[in-house]
């Protein structure tokens, strides 16, 4: 097997693993408000969220920036929350006026993120070889995990809301208060928390 095959299937089996599900809850809740014939706002928003989170799986596996990695687990919770509870506090005024701070967000998310994911390939790598091929194939290996993930979402909303005839801000509202709470559990078992 090549080393890019490698890398790419570890970056992709750890966003699909549910051990790490606060990965595939976090894209959920930053696109949670969309639908399926949102697409382009979906795509356009996970763009910005991929730009923060390769900036700092580069930086932190480059050893440029090195944070608490539990410092950054207690952070990913935190950041899951406000992304869930975001979505349960909006309205349609505050969507237009905050669309570029939503933007900004993704940004600070897929950042904050990106640390958790370094510390992870940090791991599964020795750092003193070389690490392009297989910091871009694991980080190739994410982004689609993440796009599998956003594209199952889109389509299970698209079933509930335009097939089984449940509202839309039901449908959010539901999905972010559940996944709020789920951030809260992961908040409270921290172990930065608990220090």
């Amino acid at each position: 097997m090549s080393t890019f095959i490698l890398y790419f299937k570890l970056g992709y089996r750890h966003i699909l693993d549910l051990y790490g599900i606060e990965h595939m809850l976090f894209i959920i809740a930053l696109m949670a408000i969309y639908l399926l014939r949102d697409w382009k706002k979906v795509l356009f928003l996970f763009l910005f969220y991929l730009i923060g989170n390769s900036i700092s799986l580069n930086l932190s596996v480059n050893r440029i920036i090195n944070p608490n990695p539990e410092i950054i687990n207690y952070l990913v919770s935190v950041t899951l929350f406000i992304a869930a509870v975001s979505n349960v506090f909006r309205t349609e005024k505050s969507t237009i006026i905050r669309r570029p701070t939503k933007y900004l967000f993704a940004v600070i998310y897929g950042i904050i993120q990106g640390f958790g994911l370094a510390h992870y390939f940090s791991n599964i790598i020795d750092i003193n070889r070389k690490i392009t091929l297989p910091l871009i194939a694991f980080n190739l290996g994410i982004e689609s995990g993440y796009l599998l993930i956003l594209f199952l979402y889109l389509i299970i909303s698209w079933i509930f809301v335009n097939n089984l005839g449940v509202s839309k801000k039901t449908w959010y509202l539901v999905i972010s208060s559940a996944i709020a709470g789920i951030a809260l559990t992961f908040m409270f078992e921290s172990r930065y928390w608990i220090q």
